[in-house]
């Protein structure tokens, strides 16, 4: 789910892959801890820590034992360039909100995995030039955040992009071996037949480059899907492409192989309640898969009225739950058990909406930045748009800053 110039340090990059040497995960200024197991990495859900009404992490780990975060996602600049961004917009270099997102989250014994790519924007394998080339615009976010963990998630439009796509699967390959132990995951989309054409095209492009991650995990979500059985159908199919393709056996493959599930509503309109995951939890670990994901954090709560209106929200699941009942899912995963009494809540007061915004006007034309408001919410602009309704597509050109 997720936008020329050459990047700084590309040369280094392509020496380092020549001479077949190594180079460490540095330290960075976000105290980058020591690792946690493969098997956090593996169980971190997805949080937007910029957009979507971040919740706090710190109190995501209290009430479920959750130890690691995906964060989503980093994207070449909207104006243009080889260098990371969050969304972008916010340039990793001089970041300094997501780095304190980090600190909150490693100082309570936790640690992140950053997700680069997604569905919208440009991603860094469109924008930049060569494997080498993206992979140090990659090195610069793994050096900065001093990361363990890292995600590729490729698909649309990217993948329909086989240049894109060889630099991103280029890239990765080059981080794996300049940073070891480094736990990499690539994500793509999923179909009842586990992945479509661009799907399977990507894996023979890891396959020619002799690149192997520690798993391939499908989304088996936005395809008429319909509840577990149809995700577990998707998933065994998946795991026949990946013997076909590799000349894996049925165990390594699935050794190989994980979920990336959406939490509630899909932005299709499939509904998936947590005895679905709960399902797709059962065949995972029993068939010992390498990941059990979700998006997002930001939408496992409930939503209210106001906060959805019959919609797929960002913000919420569409579905009767408690909060965080999802990511304890992840945490099972993980091979802990949540805690059965979450924390008693600090009692907040009940927020004043804020006023309206000017009207949206279909005619007018909003760059990024703009406030308008529309259904009774404010929204902000997140890029140039025009006759586009605000709120019609959760991955639109407004984001939602709630009821006015």
């Amino acid at each position: 789910m997720r936008r020329l110039r050459a990047c700084l340090g590309a040369a280094a990059a392509v020496t380092l892959a020549a001479a077949g040497t190594t180079a460490l995960v540095a330290s960075s200024a976000s105290g980058a801890t020591t690792a946690l197991d493969n098997r956090w990495y593996a169980a971190a859900p997805y949080l937007m820590p910029l957009d979507n009404d971040p919740p706090d992490p710190a109190a995501i780990m209290d009430a479920t034992g959750l130890k690691a975060f995906q964060l989503a996602f980093v994207l070449a600049p909207d104006g243009g360039g080889c260098t990371p961004t969050w969304g972008g917009t916010a340039p990793v270099a001089s970041d300094t909100a997501v780095q304190s997102v980090i600190s909150t989250i490693r100082a309570k014994g936790g640690d992140v995995s950053v997700s680069v790519g997604g569905y919208g924007g440009t991603k860094l394998g469109q924008a930049c030039a060569d494997p080498a080339s993206t992979a140090a615009a990659y090195q610069q976010v793994v050096t900065r955040y001093g990361l363990h963990a890292i995600d590729f998630d490729l698909e649309e439009p990217e993948y329909e992009n086989s240049a894109a796509i060889r630099n991103e699967i280029g890239a990765a390959k080059i981080l794996q071996q300049n940073n070891p132990g480094l736990y990499v995951s690539v994500t793509t989309a999923g179909t009842a037949d586990g992945t479509g054409w661009f799907g399977k095209q990507m894996l023979l492009e890891a396959k020619a480059q002799g690149f192997t991650p520690n798993n391939f995990s499908i989304m088996p979500f936005d395809g008429g899907f319909n509840g577990a059985a149809s995700q577990t159908g998707a998933l065994a199919n998946f795991n026949t492409i990946l013997q076909s393709t590799f000349g894996w056996d049925q165990a390594t493959a699935y050794a190989h192989e994980g979920f990336s599930g959406m939490n509630g509503r899909s932005d299709t309109g499939e509904y998936f309640t947590q005895a679905d995951f709960q399902t797709v939890l059962d065949y995972a670990t029993s068939h010992h898969m390498d990941r059990f994901t979700f998006w997002s954090l930001n939408r496992d709560r409930q939503c209210t009225p106001a906060d959805n209106g019959g919609r797929t929200s960002g913000t919420c699941s569409s579905v009767a739950q408690n909060a965080w009942d999802f990511a304890k899912y992840s945490v099972k995963f993980a091979g802990v058990t949540p805690p059965t009494t979450p924390p008693t809540p600090t009692p907040t007061p009940t927020p004043t909406p804020a006023s309206c915004k000017p009207a949206w006007s279909s005619t007018a034309v909003y760059t990024a930045g703009d406030e308008v408001s529309y259904g009774k919410h404010n929204w902000k602009a997140k890029w140039w748009t025009q006759n586009e309704a605000p709120g019609a597509s959760q991955w639109g050109p407004w984001q939602d800053e709630g009821t006015c």
